[in-house]
């Protein structure tokens, strides 16, 4: 009984083996490779570490005694310090931090991809491009804004957006998606036409596209807040559809993504529609983290430039922070004010939006702040959402800590730990496939000297003459002022095989030619003398 259960065991552990090895037969290698083909690097503008922290709280089931991880604490690796240029101080703004990023060198605050002394520096995207690899950037501000210009172009200030625009001609990537309409005219579209490139400014059009290469032009400056339109996913289709069109590139592609509302919610202080925006991006993180499943030569670097706004979980002495207040918004406070001032009975409407009743104070307080204007009420809005899920701010501008790094696929080790924002450009760099080298000319093998001096005897006169000049000035070295005719002594170094005889007798007819050329050479005038391809020797 014994003997047969065993063998029976052993059966089984043979199938389960045997399929194993068909299964790793059928599915093709398992191991992902070292190097990745593929670089997908993602940037969440002013995403500091607070940002993370919120959205897990926001996304918070909380029927469940658990709270649920994010794709960010799945992915997290590391940090990054995000300092720019001492003459900056220690606080970055985007086009430092991304210069940073994309070149790994340390610049001034608005700088795009020049270092200190203004000289441009080569870009993570430019090299991708000269090494065969397909690039793009797909984003939710303008596609000529900080981030993605110091990915793709160079320029002393960040706030020349015409001359970043009229750069990217000169760019050659494959892909750019995103807003922006404002800075690109109708010459310079035209332009970037007869380039190859299909121009759309309706995102409904995407679906069509099916190659590179393509400009996406969306919105006239910034795309539309996540929060006022949840159901568009435009980040996340942008990013989809630039993975498709740069797959086609089979020596692999680098793409930029980023989530560049996030930090323009964090300079307004607005939690809701910052949430909203880092729900986004996460989506678009997801949509990535599946095809790097899917194809393990991808590698995949998220990280901040910086932390915006100072947000802070809890204020005002109180230990609470009320995540369920923000998920119940369902518009910006801009898209809320601008309602409320477009109708008489505008409260109901602020309710709705809000997804809670304000006081009768609170809306004392708004009604007032509605007299004075959009602006005034938009303030007002996003004050009252602070007070109900209890957030603080510190500032309205970026702070100087630390942003988070996550990572996934090949060689994603690299990015675990502290480092620099500029290791994460080295690193990145570092993986990039090897320069492609210009293949040597071959050089003309020469002939010996015998095989020269014989080869003199077939050409046509004024050729041999040459041939023969350039023979005998091989041989010897002249003395200076010698004459043309001289008695040229064959060097017996270059003449020691089974030839040497024919060597000498071509070596003497070489010099019978140059002495017959120079002869008839001294009755020529001497323009014509002065016109040939060797000079006369001087007496």
């Amino acid at each position: 009984m014994k003997l047969t259960r065993l063998s029976s065991l052993l059966c089984l552990g043979a199938a389960l083996v045997s399929g194993s090895l068909w299964a790793d037969n059928l599915l093709g290698p398992q191991t992902p490779p070292s190097r990745p083909k593929n670089i997908v690097i993602m940037v969440g503008d002013g995403m500091g570490p607070a940002y993370t922290s919120a959205y897990r709280y926001y996304q918070d089931n909380p029927s469940t005694l658990e709270i649920e991880q994010t794709v960010f604490d799945r992915l997290l690796v590391g940090n990054a310090s995000t300092y720019p240029a001492p003459v900056s101080g220690y606080v970055t703004d985007s086009a430092a931090a991304a210069t940073a990023l994309a070149t790994g060198v340390k610049t001034y605050n608005g700088a795009v991809s020049v270092d200190t002394d203004k000289r441009p520096v080569p870009t993570l995207l430019e090299l991708a491009k000269q090494r065969g690899m397909s690039t793009g950037v797909t984003v939710t501000s303008q596609i000529n804004h900080a981030t993605p210009a110091a990915f793709l172009s160079h320029n002393e200030s960040r706030r020349n957006y015409e001359a970043l625009a009229e750069s990217y001609l000169n760019t050659e990537a494959d892909v750019m998606l995103g807003g922006g309409q404002k800075y690109f005219s109708g010459k310079l579209i035209a332009e970037f036409e007869a380039k190859g490139y299909q121009v759309l400014k309706d995102a409904a059009l995407l679906d069509d596209v099916t190659r590179p290469k393509v400009m996406g032009l969306f919105a006239d400056v910034q795309l539309p807040w996540a929060i006022d339109e949840p159901e568009a996913r435009r980040l996340s289709t942008m990013t989809a559809k630039a993975l498709e069109l740069l797959s086609q590139n089979d020596q692999g592609f680098v793409l930029l993504v980023e989530g560049s509302l996030i930090d323009w919610a964090g300079h307004n202080n607005d939690i809701a529609t910052a949430m909203a925006e880092m729900h986004e991006f996460a989506g678009a993180i997801e949509v990535v983290e599946q095809y790097v499943r899917q194809h393990q030569d991808t590698l995949l670097v998220v990280t901040a430039d910086h932390n915006t706004g100072g947000l802070s979980i809890g204020t005002h002495g109180e230990y609470r922070w009320d995540s369920q207040v923000l998920r119940q918004i369902n518009a910006s406070p801009t898209q809320i004010a601008k309602q409320a001032l477009a109708q008489d009975e505008w409260q109901g409407g602020v309710s709705s939006a809000l997804g809670f009743t304000p006081s009768d104070e609170e809306f004392d307080l708004l009604d007032k702040a509605r007299m004075q204007g959009e602006q005034v009420l938009t303030t007002g809005l996003k004050k009252l959402i602070d007070q109900r899920s209890n957030t603080g701010w510190t500032t309205g501008g970026h702070t100087g800590v630390d942003v988070q790094v996550f990572a996934a696929g090949p060689a994603s080790t690299l990015f675990a730990g502290h480092q620099d924002n500029t290791d994460i450009a080295h690193k990145l760099i570092s993986l990039l496939p090897k320069p492609i080298k210009a293949k040597p000319k071959p050089e003309k093998a020469q002939p010996d000297a015998a095989q020269q001096a014989i080869e003199v005897k077939t050409e046509t006169e004024p050729k041999a003459e040459t041939k023969a000049k350039d023979l005998l000035d091989s041989q010897i070295l002249p003395e200076q002022n010698a004459k043309p005719a001289i008695e040229v002594k064959p060097n017996t170094k270059l003449l020691e095989n089974d030839n040497q005889g024919d060597a000498n007798e071509a070596l003497q007819q070489a010099q019978e030619l140059l002495s017959e050329g120079a002869e008839s050479q001294s009755t020529a005038p001497v323009s014509q003398v002065d016109s040939q391809d060797y000079p006369l020797a001087s007496s």
